[in-house]
């Protein structure tokens, strides 16, 4: 048996969304999410990543949870010397400037993953990735049927249907077709912007956690001011949603689930009639504790 030093890793995807834009923190302007290592004088997991978060950011943060541990062999072996264990967590907050010492930034989501949004149609995008893949399906005759299904079920394509939460089954799916630049391919700026290691891999894990949670868990009021229109509630969730809701059938389905609240002041929404404004019901969190908040995305 090879015997050999594992290095544990925490780091973090932490979620904004600013201006409809849903916004990834990062270091290394851009390349790469905040991380370091778990040490000895770390208390918890969880507090060790704050201390790091501030360190590399300062920027504040609260909503925290652990997404995914990310623990295969030769994930980057060659970069750390030795097996690497990456603990991940989501973390959600409301945008702020990040004056830290690792080069911090905010980038948009669909920088990295441009066929994630669909809110102003399918992407012209898909087309090259549809060209790009299908090249891969034809190359393994004994493979092709299965490869091909499993792009259509992923992409949407041959009238499968889009399903928005299959953001790292689809970023897997190019990374094993070999065209993004992770996967060695030079020419892949338009399949988004790559990051360090796999990076990229986990900002997709919490990116398909967020989709899948504000269906049924009510996570995006922590990406929402105080005090908010249920225009701008509809529009943080179609951003991380990368879909367009139906108008009406969003506020009705807000309203039965009784997760707002009135509070007496308005708001003018683009220049037209003034909008009421509204806060998030903390007390639903007690009254539903056991049995989730439902937040359904009714398509368009």
């Amino acid at each position: 048996m090879t015997i050999g030093l594992a290095h544990a890793e925490l780091i973090a995807v932490l979620t904004a969304v600013t201006g409809n834009d849903p916004r990834v923190m990062t270091v290394r302007s851009g390349e790469a999410l905040p991380s370091g290592p778990f040490e000895l004088g770390h208390r918890t997991l969880q507090s060790g990543l704050r201390e790091w978060i501030r360190e590399q950011t300062a920027h504040p943060v609260g909503y925290l949870e652990q997404l995914y541990t990310f623990a295969d062999r030769d994930r980057n072996n060659e970069i750390l010397g030795g097996r690497t264990i990456s603990i991940s967590y989501l973390g959600l907050v409301r945008e702020q400037a990040a004056p830290g010492g690792g080069l911090p930034g905010w980038h948009g989501w669909y920088e990295y993953f441009p066929w994630e949004d669909h809110r102003k149609g399918r992407p012209a995008v898909l087309d090259d990735i549809a060209a790009r893949v299908a090249l891969w399906v034809d190359g393994d005759a004994a493979r092709r049927d299965q490869r091909r299904r499993r792009i259509d079920f992923a992409f949407g394509l041959n009238g499968a249907a889009w399903n928005e939460d299959l953001v790292l089954q689809r970023y897997e799916l190019l990374y094993e077709a070999g065209i993004v630049a992770e996967a060695g391919c030079e020419q892949s700026r338009t399949f988004g912007r790559p990051m360090f290691a796999d990076h990229r891999r986990i900002l997709a894990t919490g990116m398909a956690r967020l989709r899948a949670k504000i269906k049924y868990r009510p996570v995006v009021f922590e990406l929402m001011p105080e005090n908010f229109t249920l225009l701008q509630l509809q529009r943080t969730v179609e951003a991380l949603a990368g879909l367009t809701l139906h108008k009406q059938n969003f506020r009705r389905l807000i309203e039965q689930q009784d997760l707002v609240e009135e509070t007496g002041g308005s708001e003018s929404e683009t220049g037209g009639r003034p909008a009421k404004l509204f806060r998030f019901r903390h007390a639903i969190l007690e009254e539903r504790e056991f049995a989730g908040t439902k937040l359904p995305l009714s398509r368009n």
